[in-house]
């Protein structure tokens, strides 16, 4: 399975210290959980918007729940909303 997982702070609830906090976070986790880690993208530096997007591939659908857990977790701990969780369809053409 291949998922994107996409964090933001463009509702600046998060100082710039807790955002980076935040981002090491969710990173340590992808890190724990996933099989390999396709990329990891990042809002400009003087974007007004924070926003960071990791491209994850998990073999194991144990793991895939377990982190979606773990950063559930997260996101209630740092106040945000939501964390997107986008399952890839990959077609070859």
């Amino acid at each position: 399975m291949i998922a994107y997982i996409s964090i933001g702070n463009s509702d600046d609830k998060l100082s710039q210290k807790e955002w980076s906090e935040f981002v090491a976070e969710v990173r340590s986790q992808i890190n724990a959980w996933a099989t390999a880690i396709h990329g990891a993208w990042f809002s400009e530096p003087g974007s007004p918007w924070q926003n960071a997007c990791w491209c994850v591939e998990f073999t194991d659908e144990t793991y895939a729940a377990d982190a979606r857990e773990a950063l559930t977790k997260i996101r209630e701990f740092y106040r945000q909303d939501s964390i997107a969780w986008a399952v890839a369809e990959t077609e070859f053409i």
